[in-house]
């Protein structure tokens, strides 16, 4: 066999075996995107439950999620809204649709999202003399990433039940600190709002002086993260303020959401 007819045979063996592994992987990524999409919604609704502090590991999550009741809210109206199908509803694709969201300007956009959506999902927990808590979408910009994840309120709309991330490309050992239970911990019982409804919630820089009359509203900062945490400062007082849930908070806890 001459050398020409050689390399012609590892030239069609190569392709023949680039087109069979292209099919192999095509097929594989088809056959498991059921899965992977399943396991990631599985993911999102351990994070809601876990923020309310009900995540239980030994049981099973959806069944735990069946007292979750979701629903959809008009962040400016700051009331419920039956505009959208809860299921199909996309929260995050819809602050991509200029007719589904709202551009920032600068000196609002203390988050650093650039548009926030107008339409949001919540996520409520029935107990025994009506809604017991409130889990709310936040998101902002940190360091290197957006993070994505959820805080959760006592029922007067105030109290911090918990607070998680479920997304982010922050620094491991600095940023990312803001996975840790210790860290998040420090938000259980913290105060959103003065009692003149002023905004008050706060990730500072340092130590909480726990002697201050501000410490009921106030988080320690993440040490060696000051970006990071100031990103969890801006996000929490941009969701939390008017141009975020402020009107349906104050709506629904008068009973006029």
């Amino acid at each position: 066999m001459s050398n020409k007819e050689s390399a012609k045979k590892t030239i069609v063996v190569s392709l023949l075996l680039c087109v069979v592994c292209s099919i192999v992987v095509s097929t594989a990524a088809v056959l498991l995107k059921p899965a992977q999409e399943l396991n990631k919604s599985l993911d999102f609704k351990r994070n809601i439950l876990a923020a309310a502090g009900l995540l239980k590991p030994d049981v099973d999550v959806e069944t735990q999620f069946q007292q979750v009741t979701t629903k959809i809210v008009d962040i400016d109206a700051g009331t419920f809204t039956d505009q959208f199908d809860v299921e199909q509803f996309d929260q995050r694709k819809s602050s991509g649709d200029s007719a589904l969201s709202t551009s920032l300007s600068g000196d609002e956009d203390i988050a650093k999202i650039a548009r926030r959506e107008n339409f949001a999902k919540v996520y409520l927990i029935e107990g025994s003399e009506g809604v017991d808590k409130v889990i709310l979408p936040i998101k902002g910009y940190g360091l290197w990433s957006t993070m994505y994840g959820f805080v959760a309120l006592e029922s007067d709309m105030n109290t911090v039940v918990g607070v998680g991330f479920y997304e982010h490309g922050e620094t491991p050992g600095l940023g990312g600190e803001i996975d840790n239970p210790n860290w998040k911990a420090l938000w259980v019982g913290k105060k959103i709002y003065a009692d003149d409804g002023a905004l008050s919630v706060e990730v500072v820089k340092g130590k909480v002086n726990a002697r201050s009359d501000s410490a009921q509203y106030q988080v320690d900062g993440i040490s060696g993260a000051t970006l990071t945490s100031r990103g969890v400062s801006n996000l929490m007082r941009f969701w939390l303020g008017e141009s975020g849930y402020a009107s349906f908070l104050n709506n629904f806890k008068n009973g006029e959401a």
